[in-house]
């Protein structure tokens, strides 16, 4: 927990830095300027929306536990097997099978499902994928996680108004302003990608041990994540800005496409899948 808290933190640190140095590049005194005033909206946002940009983005609302009675009865297994609040659920309407966690402290956790999860998965597998995002909250993946959305949101949207924001003196020449806007509309989708790495692709390894140790099935995860990768082809999430700086948080990628690739934080699917069968190998023969 306080290694990923130390990591958002350094995260955050970074992208500012990042962020006053090509304002300095492209608009000198000014750049800069308008640079530290995008890094302070930065840390409200983060502060304010930062763990709940992804329910957002997914047109989440609260599931009651009347509604959704199995769900609430397989989370509360896992995290009480787990010995970890029981977070607030929550339910997308889409129909792209995939789950997420968000949250910046276990207490303060969500977790959301999409229907079309609900749909595809068993309830073997469904506990896989549960077990999988419950991991994530323990080890306050979450944290880093919604920083990383917030920023990387913030900084993809930079490419949308780069060209309609004057950063040098326009009345002495337009070159400068010109040399200024491909600057940011260049260095966004590199710095978002960064952050991405930032984030760290392990992660879901580590979770998926650790989930496969909580449900004592290991299979039953690798047969949800095949599962949610057909789904994800068939029903993938429209490419809006929020959904692909929020992707990272998806217990799949879902966004199978070249733009989708270069966004995702997650390991390639089948990898995983051999890491879960080879550790019910390894227990069989322990």
């Amino acid at each position: 927990m306080h290694v990923n808290a130390i990591r958002a933190v350094g995260l955050f640190v970074g992208a500012a830095v990042l962020a006053v140095v090509v304002g300095w590049l492209c608009g000198a005194e000014k750049g800069a300027q308008l640079s530290i005033a995008l890094v302070v909206c930065a840390g409200i946002l983060v502060y304010l929306f930062g763990n709940s940009l992804a329910l957002r983005a997914m047109r989440a609302r609260p599931v009651s536990e009347i509604e959704r009675p199995e769900l609430y009865r397989i989370v509360r297994e896992l995290a009480t097997a787990a010995r970890q609040p029981m977070p607030k659920l929550y339910l997308s309407p889409v129909r792209s099978p995939n789950a997420f966690a968000t949250g910046s402290t276990p207490r303060r956790a969500a977790l959301c499902c999409t229907t079309g999860l609900l749909r595809t998965l068993d309830e073997r597998e469904l506990r896989g994928v549960l077990a999988h995002e419950l991991a994530h909250i323990r080890s306050n993946d979450t944290l880093i996680s919604a920083v990383a959305a917030t920023l990387t949101t913030l900084i993809t949207a930079l490419t949308a108004i780069s060209f309609l924001i004057p950063l040098g003196d326009s009345e002495e020449t337009d070159l400068p302003n010109l040399l200024g806007g491909l600057m940011v509309a260049l260095l966004a989708p590199l710095a978002a990608v960064v952050i991405y790495f930032g984030v760290g692709r392990a992660r879901e390894f580590r979770a998926d041990e650790k989930a496969a140790e909580l449900t004592g099935d290991p299979i039953g995860l690798a047969d949800a994540l095949r599962k949610l990768e057909t789904g994800n082809r068939a029903y993938p999430l429209p490419r809006e800005r929020v959904l692909l700086a929020t992707s990272h948080l998806m217990t799949t990628n879902p966004f199978p496409d070249t733009i989708g690739r270069l966004f995702s934080a997650h390991p390639p699917v089948q990898e995983r899948i051999r890491r879960l069968y080879a550790l019910r190998r390894k227990w069989d023969l322990g």
